[in-house]
């Protein structure tokens, strides 16, 4: 880990990307006295940090809080997961060095202001059939289930560059800065989420977003939720304004017919992503 691939520093944290097939692992140096909500908060225009960490700490000691004021300190040598909700900052006169494993490629970046409006492609993913499976496996296993469900989202998400912005019962809603790495990030979800036996569906529009912590506001949301509810089994739909905007990324799409989305006036063309062209 001497060459890193990409390097970002900001004030008092440096950050190095290594690129591993589809994985990025990253590389934090923290320096004392450096907090979340102090540096990246403001930036970012939220309270608490977005992303969900797992790792490796090298050295130092860190602190982390969620919002309920459940807190961990985390000292050398120990294996962390920290869940997206959380501030944290670097504890005494060492920094703290970690190896992280999830949320390395999108710490920091592309994270839009609290209440600016941003144009972004929105998914938005539900688990099919997830009452029966519930009721065929026990809590005890679908708690397992579902917990394997949200890694295999959270795979892709990183790997094309999505961002979690809240759970929805049983699937996320997530955002995008590209149509094309949504797109193909909703086919690799729902390929897969199948290996470890479920079906999701998914929908995706694209249009204007205003951003809060820990949620989206505004019509293009609603749409996108509406597209979601008209896919079935293993599908995922598009509105024509993301098949538009996804032309020319190696995926296919055919007319799925044209529906009338709960809340939305009029009828719309829907569009079923199929896969590599």
């Amino acid at each position: 880990m001497d060459q890193a691939d990409e390097v970002r520093t900001f004030d008092g944290v440096r950050t190095e990307l290594f690129e591993i097939a589809d994985f990025v692992i990253g590389k934090f140096r923290m320096d004392p006295g450096w907090r979340w909500s102090r540096v990246i908060g403001p930036l970012a225009g939220l309270e608490r940090c977005p992303n969900h960490h797992v790792g490796y700490s090298i050295s130092g000691v860190f602190h982390v809080e969620m919002l309920d004021g459940t807190s961990l300190e985390i000292g050398s040598n120990e294996m962390y997961e920290i869940p997206p909700g959380h501030d944290s900052w670097v504890v005494g006169d060492e920094p703290w060095l970690a190896i992280d494993f999830r949320g390395a490629r999108t710490y920091a970046h592309w994270l839009p202001k609290s209440g600016d409006r941003v144009l972004a492609t929105i998914l938005f993913t539900d688990i099919v059939g997830s009452t029966k499976l519930l009721e065929q496996l026990g809590d005890a296993a679908w708690r397992v289930r579902l917990a394997d469900h949200y890694e295999a989202l959270h795979i892709e998400l990183d790997r094309h560059r999505g961002r979690e912005v809240k759970k929805t019962g049983d699937g996320i809603a997530a955002l995008f800065d590209s149509p094309g790495r949504a797109v193909t990030a909703a086919l690799a979800m729902t390929r897969r989420v199948r290996d470890i036996g479920l079906e999701i569906r998914a929908g995706l529009h694209t249009g204007e977003v205003e951003v809060v912590p820990g949620d989206m506001h505004g019509v293009a949301v609603h749409v996108a939720a509406r597209v979601m509810a008209a896919a079935g089994p293993g599908e995922v739909f598009v509105s024509a304004v993301t098949r538009d905007l996804a032309a020319g990324h190696d995926v296919r799409f055919r007319s799925a017919g044209t529906f009338e989305l709960k809340g939305i006036d009029g009828e719309r063309e829907l569009f079923r992503a199929t896969g590599p062209a």
